[in-house]
């Protein structure tokens, strides 16, 4: 069987990785757009406190993070996973106690969590969190490198006989794929994939490729814009008027260069109020519309059931008539692109993406790699990484593809991270990163077949590097007809009719 996965963002690299394993011919098509979510993402994987009223995306997400350990331990190297335990952390002791209660419920089926306990003193255990703070620890949240179990994926696929092509995959009517190169490229193969640079501050910089979309290629683009990603938190922003669908031709090759929208409510017109820092830039404000102590996720709202806000095109026809890849099945895991790649196949899927901003500071001298992570009930999050890194993040934008950093996402992002943990103040700022999260407006995740011969999965909405490669192993069973790990009925597509 040959099996052409397109897209090579962290839930296509677990796809080719467990169909490799399987002695199946892969083919991968890798993109080289801006945006792409495993590229930019935190690193979470802490389940338990999120979703409380969605079983189907606790499942998902709680297999997600069991599937870690044992993938360490076959990939034989480092992926940047480490469990470090997460502080639940509130100004008020009582706003602890629905978390508290929900972990306890949850504990019976999920042991891996460990014993929640009582932290008095959180900023003995993260030194720069304000004095101020009560927390519980969870002490099975693991941190996780995205880019590193990317690359180790696809590299361990390559070992075995999988092809990377660069290029932009699009599909037929009746499921069959076409490459066609990109602006820059020929649509070669590669035989390894390298991480892109990561965007700082100041100047022209590099963009990360965004392997999770249906486009391809290796060369990064160059922006005036340093790019950042925003990982999602319990506040949401909605599209503004519409600046018409993109790529009805189904083509999937995505390129920054549309205005974006104002902010404002799904279905409103209005932008929204400001949110932490209270600042804005062209047009856009922070939404603050989190929800109550007592109700949503710890840290995530789950996308909301009403239909994806429409949004700005920025799509580009490929250049030439494509070449055919051979296919027996088809995998797509093109992230935010999906849609666009699945319609030619007579299907809507109303994927869209939610930008996310970052911010990485450094405290020099200072060893950071096994501090915990801090969940707030309301605002950022933060994690340490070796390196003396702090991670701080994010915003949550419905803007269209627009993977960019903006004057008032990154005030948002220190002044609500300040609030948290103000021995931040003096940190180096020596990271932004962006990304575009792919959300499934119906529901949950989007995993199961379109048709006869396509499968699709995306929609990990925050949790991509929590769930992509148990995402991915769920994606190769169903292409190889078996049954897969758990029930996908909830998170099943629409078929082509």
């Amino acid at each position: 069987m040959r099996v052409v996965v397109i897209g090579s963002g962290i839930v296509g690299a677990g796809a080719a990785y467990h169909l490799s394993r399987r002695g199946v011919a892969v083919t991968v098509v890798d993109g080289g757009f801006p945006g792409e979510a495993t590229q930019a993402g935190a690193g979470i994987v802490c389940p338990w406190v999120d979703h409380p009223e969605d079983d189907d995306w606790y499942r998902l997400t709680r297999e997600g993070a069991r599937h870690y350990p044992g993938l360490v331990e076959e990939l034989g190297e480092d992926i940047g996973y480490a469990k470090v335990g997460a502080l639940l952390v509130a100004e008020d002791p009582v706003d602890l106690e629905p978390v508290r209660a929900l972990l306890r419920r949850r504990h019976a089926g999920a042991p891996e969590m460990g014993e929640v306990v009582d932290v008095p003193t959180p900023v003995e255990l993260f030194p720069p969190l304000s004095d101020t703070l009560s927390a519980l620890l969870v002490p099975g949240a693991a941190r996780v490198n995205g880019r590193q179990v990317r690359d180790a994926l696809l590299a361990a696929a390559v070992a075995r006989g999988a092809e990377i092509r660069t290029g932009t995959a699009t599909l037929t009517s009746d499921g069959q794929v076409l490459l066609h190169p990109t602006d820059d490229e020929t649509g070669g193969t590669v035989a390894s994939r390298a991480s892109s640079p990561a965007v700082t501050p100041g100047g022209t910089a590099s963009v990360p490729e965004a392997g999770g979309s249906a486009a391809a290629g290796t060369a990064s683009q160059r922006v005036t814009h340093p790019g950042t990603e925003r990982a999602e938190t319990e506040r949401r922003e909605a599209a503004g008027p519409a600046a018409g669908r993109p790529g009805a031709d189904g083509a999937a090759a995505a390129r920054v260069g549309a205005a974006e929208p104002a902010h404002g409510r799904p279905g409103g017109t209005g932008p929204e109020a400001a949110g932490p820092g209270g600042a804005g830039t062209e047009g856009e404000r922070a939404a603050s519309g989190r929800r109550d102590a007592g109700g949503g996720s710890w840290r995530q709202s789950a996308p909301d059931a009403s239909s994806a806000p429409t949004m700005p095109g920025v799509c580009k026809t490929p250049t030439g008539e494509g070449v055919p890849l051979e296919a027996d099945r088809v995998i797509v895991a093109a992230g935010a692109w999906t849609g666009e790649v699945c319609r030619p196949l007579g299907v809507e899927l109303p994927v869209f993406p939610r930008r996310g901003q970052i911010l990485h500071a450094t405290l020099e001298g200072v060893d950071t790699a096994w501090w915990p992570i801090i969940l707030p009930r309301q605002g950022p999050y933060l994690l340490g990484f070796p390196d003396s890194r702090v991670v701080v993040g994010a915003t949550v934008e419905d803007v269209g593809f627009a993977p960019r950093v903006t004057v008032g996402g990154l005030d948002e992002v220190i002044a609500a991270g300040l609030r948290v943990a103000p021995g931040l103040a003096s940190a180096t700022v020596s990271e932004t990163r962006v990304g575009l999260r792919p959300v499934y407006a119906p529901g949950p995740a989007l995993i199961g077949p379109v048709t006869d011969r396509v499968v699709v999965a995306t929609g990990l909405s925050a949790y991509g590097l929590t769930a992509g490669p148990f995402t991915g192993e769920i994606a190769a069973a169903l292409v190889l007809g078996e049954r897969p790990p758990i029930d996908i009925t909830p998170y099943l597509p629409p078929r082509s009719s």
